[in-house]
């Protein structure tokens, strides 16, 4: 299981044979899925702007991270979660967002390999992994895969209101897998 970034690191560890199923939240997107949309730029503008980014940890700004992933929580707990965030790889953002210029192939995924039930799961309100590039990321697996596009919710699909519903959502989905 894996959120935004770490929805990536799945999709890499089940196409190494390291999973028996996969549940990715809101999951950046592997190599070959072009997910330069407006809201994405938008997001990671204050970052992109910064020269050499791609060398060193980056942090979005309180205004980013409300606009990008947080907007759909009350005030006063954007400030609490921003507070507990920390920097990222300037490097994985690069590999990731311009992975046409990553010649190592970092956000690779070669999805034949993926052979194992893959639940994907998108936030209609999504706009640093919006729901349109998810619903790519599931095409890609689409022989084993579930798509689920949840209205009223956004990229922290794991801590905004009513975030009980998709924790349902996949608790039953891996009982059914399960069988």
């Amino acid at each position: 299981m894996g959120h935004s970034m770490g929805g990536l690191l799945a999709q890499i560890l089940g196409a190494r044979g390291l999973a028996r199923g996969l549940v990715l939240l809101t999951p950046a997107s592997p190599s070959g899925i072009n997910a330069l949309k407006y809201s994405v730029i938008k997001s990671f503008w204050s970052v992109l702007t910064k020269w050499g980014f791609w060398r060193k940890p980056n942090q979005l700004s309180f205004e980013a991270a409300v606009y990008a992933a947080l907007h759909l929580l009350p005030e006063e707990d954007q400030k609490a979660l921003y507070d507990r965030f920390v920097y990222e790889s300037g490097r994985a953002a690069a590999e990731i967002g311009f992975w046409l210029f990553d010649f190592k192939g970092g956000s690779k995924v070669d999805q034949s390999k993926v052979t194992c039930p893959v639940l994907v799961v998108a936030g209609a309100e999504d706009r640093i992994t919006p729901a349109s590039v998810v619903r790519k990321v599931a095409n890609k697996y689409k022989a084993v895969s579930t798509f689920k596009e949840f209205e009223n919710h956004a990229h922290w699909v794991v801590g905004e209101p009513g975030w009980e519903e998709i924790a349902e959502f996949v608790s039953d989905w891996l009982k059914q897998v399960a069988d």
